[in-house]
């Protein structure tokens, strides 16, 4: 696959994702009975959100200590989480919609601020994990291997945007269960 298949790729997945997140919070619509008891879902994501946060520190630390392929499978697996999160949490505001937050004084400015940068940046990191993903892997074909291709320097665009990406990235799951905690509790 060349760059600008990619990139292309890219830009599409993040216009789907963003588009049917954004038309879920936007349109006003009665909660769609689901064929099972959603409920649970925000909790589940939470947890998602939890583990996608550890999973990225634990990738960090890994590939500070050159350990490539702990890295790679961190990094994928919070990937996947982060995937099934998307999908949890579309389910649960397809058929229950939005729940509004009852919190007074401060707390609401808290809340509020939280929620709308975590907005934000999870739109931002759906095309930037993408992109580090995609690098990363480019460059592991380039060098013949993740090991190979680490100790020759061809991860250098990966390593570029992975510096932006993984903060946005651990903010974005932090703020998510942030979110959640004083939405629920």
């Amino acid at each position: 696959m060349n760059d600008r298949i990619a990139f292309a790729t890219i830009g599409a997945v993040t216009l789907v994702v963003v588009g049917l997140v954004g038309a879920l919070m936007t349109m006003e619509r009665a909660a769609r009975p689901a064929a099972f008891d959603v409920t649970a879902l925000p909790l589940v994501n939470a947890c998602l959100n939890t583990i996608s946060a550890g999973l990225l520190v634990a990738g960090w630390l890994f590939i500070r200590r050159r350990r490539v392929v702990a890295h790679v499978s961190c990094m994928l697996g919070a990937f996947t989480v982060s995937t099934l999160f998307l999908l949890s949490y579309v389910t649960y505001h397809y058929h229950a919609g939005s729940r509004a937050f009852t919190g007074q004084g401060w707390i609401r400015v808290v809340y509020f601020v939280l929620l709308i940068t975590h907005i934000v940046l999870a739109a931002v990191i759906v095309p930037l994990a993408l992109t580090t993903i995609y690098h990363g892997w480019r460059g592991a074909v380039a060098g013949g291997g993740l090991a190979g291709a680490f100790t020759r320097g061809t991860f250098t665009r990966h390593v570029r945007i992975a510096r932006w990406t993984l903060p946005i990235w651990l903010y974005v799951s932090i703020t998510g269960v942030l979110v959640y905690w004083l939405l629920y509790h």
